[in-house]
């Protein structure tokens, strides 16, 4: 039999509420894949390159802590769990969306409970909003890749806000518009494509996805890196948001903002990628903390991670280091997507004009200097790959990396300093960030399903 269970009946710890303010707005910052050592690589960054003696916003909170984010089904999580357990305080198996591992529950999430009683609602992400993380905010699916069913929940959540790349369940398998297109086409929800005109709509409900035709990715934004002309970035979302819920619930609301695209480089071990867009996470956290100065005793910001991709370190001394990183001006799946149109429309490219492009995008053999040996390996990698076409391509969680892309961000890595121990997820567990009204109750997180209990918590 199916019944919902909410954060309220998780919330079962009795202990006595200390005297104090309630958090009526609440920001939920989730970087997803954001281990420690993605952070620590960014502080990094940010002391020795950008020279900022102050560390990174979210290290300076007050409260620092840390969850272990396994699954039921297994020590290392996928983000379906991740984002169930982050989301309604219950543990699931991998795959499966806000229900029970035997699937005869729907959970019910943070947000929702906070919906029914009467807060105002942003979800929003630099990926899909239908993605697993977000989609544990609002939907009840036994898997993550049901959406066309993750779209229908999201049109029925009554949620103020969402925004994100795009909606990816909206058409059948003929390319079609499906029942949640035409249910999403009756239902009233104003849809933006991009940012312009935000600040002056009366929308209800506001859905904001990537303006069409300027970044041929349904799965993300595009990253930080690439400084892709008129594509969405994170904080003008977060910004967008917040007005959005500040005009529909001005007395109270709940946000949540993932910083999904953080996973896709690491998934990609792409070092300038992610530290990009930890920063550009940052500058999210920056637009809801200047908010927390207007509202210090009724604002809480909770930032965290569904889990870690890569295990990515700093891993040994180079004479350029982390300085390298700024030589990076194209992400790893950029560059895989340019190789590819290459191969697949046949357009002839000499090793000399890879060679400048690389110089250019990179640094190699400029910045980052080469040696022959170096030279000559990648050199054949490329014959393999152009010219002969022989060379094996390496299939990661969101892309199909070519050999000659992997090994240039082998050579990469080992240059700027930094490692990744897969181009998967891993058990390590995950920061815990908070500030404002009820962040001290965050001291003692040691499980990811305690933050929606805990937030939940700071509101009574």
């Amino acid at each position: 039999m199916k019944y919902y269970r909410s954060i309220l009946l998780a919330l079962l710890i009795a202990t006595a509420t200390v005297a104090g303010a309630k958090a009526r707005y609440v920001f939920y910052f989730i970087g997803d894949g954001m281990g420690m050592g993605h952070v620590n690589a960014t502080q990094y960054y940010n002391r020795m390159v950008l020279g900022n003696e102050e560390p990174l916003l979210m290290m300076q909170f007050p409260v620092a802590s840390h969850a272990w984010t396994y699954s039921a089904s297994s020590p290392v999580t996928d983000s379906a769990a991740a984002g169930t357990a982050l989301s309604t305080g219950f543990k699931t198996n991998n795959y499966m969306i806000a229900m029970s591992p035997d699937s005869t529950t729907h959970y019910k999430s943070i947000a929702r409970t906070l919906k029914d009683e009467g807060w105002g609602v942003g979800i929003l992400t630099s990926v899909a909003p239908d993605d697993a993380t977000p989609a544990a905010f609002y939907a009840n699916r036994l898997d993550r890749g049901m959406h066309a069913g993750i779209d229908e929940d999201a049109i029925k959540s009554g949620y103020e806000f969402m925004g994100g790349a795009s909606l990816r369940g909206l058409k059948d398998s003929e390319g079609h518009p499906n029942a949640a297109a035409e249910m999403l086409k009756k239902s009233g929800i104003k849809i933006l494509y991009g940012t312009d005109g935000y600040e002056n709509t009366d929308a209800e409900r506001l859905i904001i996805l990537s303006p069409e035709g300027v970044w041929g990715n349904n799965n993300d934004i595009g990253y930080t890196i690439d400084s892709i002309p008129g594509a969405l970035t994170l904080p003008e979302l977060t910004r967008a948001g917040l007005a959005q819920v500040s005009r529909r619930s001005p007395d109270r609301f709940f946000m949540m903002i993932e910083g999904g695209n953080i996973d896709h480089a690491a998934h990609a071990n792409d070092p300038g990628g992610v530290i990009k867009e930890i920063l550009n996470f940052q500058d999210a956290i920056k637009i809801a903390y200047d908010f927390y100065l207007q509202h210090p005793d009724e604002t809480l910001i909770v930032v965290t991670a569904d889990h870690d991709t890569g295990g990515m370190a700093l891993s040994r001394k180079t004479k350029g280091g982390l300085g390298l990183i700024d030589n990076q001006r194209i992400s790893k799946d950029l560059l895989t997507d340019y190789c590819r149109n290459l191969l697949e429309n046949n357009t002839p490219v000499t090793w000399e004009e890879m060679k400048s492009m690389l110089s250019d995008k990179l640094g190699l053999w400029g910045a980052i200097p080469l040696d022959e040996k170096t030279t000559e390996s990648l050199h054949n990698t490329f014959n393999r790959t152009f010219i002969e076409r022989t060379a094996l391509s390496e299939k990661a969680l969101y892309n199909v990396y070519n050999a000659f892309v992997v090994e240039i961000f082998k050579i990469y890595n080992k240059q700027v300093g930094t490692a990744f121990i897969n181009s998967s997820h891993t058990a390590n567990p995950v920061p815990v960030f908070a500030i404002g009204a009820g962040a001290d109750k965050f001291t003692g997180v040691n499980n990811n399903t305690d933050i929606p209990k805990l937030i939940y918590e700071a509101t009574r």
